[in-house]
């Protein structure tokens, strides 16, 4: 029995520390391979290009631990970036337009978890459905048509530096990733989630109100992926009715690299933050070293099955 037990340690220890040792693997080889990587200036802007899809991993974490599955993250991204930036353009000020489009996202995340909770739909099947009907929804209120954004305050939030040299995203990204693994390990929301994706029917006969966990868990992934969609709005000066599209594959990828289990109950979101930086390295990495954006998502998708894999395979 101890022998076993130690067994499993290792294995998730092994699994955990996985994603870390192939980062370093690939920053080392990176930074022999091309000399311009190392720069202050591409590694800043590696972080604020991974903070987008970290933020919307670290939602996503939540949602796979729980045992379950978000799609429609990209479609929320899009439509509270479009509404954000609709109300900025019509006048209503920094704090309601924010505040709504995150309030929406919030909204638009529970009813993925009421679909799933008490629907009783796969969330594969859920959070497709939405997926799609929000992006009806997003070309349908743009016209297919950008949104541009002028206000110098809003630009900070997703463009905007700290002293001059950080960018602001990134800040986001950090504090986003505390505020979570309190979360995540320091509540007993935090717990309940990991509960429920290791056993649903233990968790509920535990105590664990479950649908109004996956309200919350779904909810709390709307929330960040509305956030994400304001961030990038602000760094693009404008929302595009096609933001976010392909989003949900790299949040699922960071969150499945950094050693979370598809099949829920075991995870950790440093590993996601990893997970992120990882992808966002690998794609900077081959557009320095010249390889075509079409081989690119063949290198990104092998890296993705084989992490599947070994996950399966644990």
């Amino acid at each position: 029995m101890t022998l076993q037990l130690n067994w499993s340690r290792a294995t998730t220890l092994l699994q955990r520390l996985g994603s870390v040792i192939g980062l370093l693997v690939l920053f080392i080889a990176l930074s022999i391979m091309s000399p311009h990587f190392l720069s202050t200036d591409n590694l800043l802007t590696v972080l604020r290009q991974v903070s987008v899809n970290a933020l919307i991993a670290f939602g996503m974490t939540f949602v796979i631990l729980a045992g379950g599955i978000d799609l429609s993250v990209g479609a929320i991204l899009a439509l509270t970036g479009a509404i954000s930036a609709a109300m900025m353009a019509a006048g209503y000020g920094l704090f309601l337009s924010v505040g709504a489009a995150l309030v929406l996202g919030l909204l638009l995340g529970m009813v993925n978890g009421a679909l799933v909770s008490w629907g009783k739909v796969a969330p594969f099947i859920a959070t497709l459905g939405t997926m799609t009907t929000l992006r009806g929804l997003t070309l349908a209120f743009t016209g297919g048509s950008p949104i541009p954004v002028s206000n110098p305050g809003f630009a900070l939030l997703g463009g905007g530096y700290v002293a001059n040299l950080v960018p602001l995203p990134v800040i986001w990204m950090f504090v986003a990733f505390a505020l979570c693994g309190f979360l995540l390990r320091g509540t007993v929301f935090g717990r309940h989630v990991v509960a429920i994706g290791g056993n649903e029917e233990a968790a509920r006969l535990s105590g664990v109100r479950i649908s109004p966990m996956k309200l919350g868990i779904y909810g709390l992934s709307g929330l960040f992926s509305a956030f994400a969609g304001v961030v990038l709005t602000s760094r693009l000066y404008s929302a595009q009715a096609t933001a976010g599209e392909g989003y949900e594959l790299d949040a699922i990828a960071a969150v499945v690299l950094g050693g979370t289990s598809l099949a829920g109950g075991r995870g950790w979101l440093f590993g996601t933050l990893v997970g992120a930086l990882l992808i966002g390295f690998l794609n900077n990495g081959l557009n320095l070293l010249g390889v075509s954006s079409f081989y690119q998502q063949v290198v990104k998708g092998i890296v993705i099955l084989i992490a599947v894999l070994l996950d399966r395979r644990q």
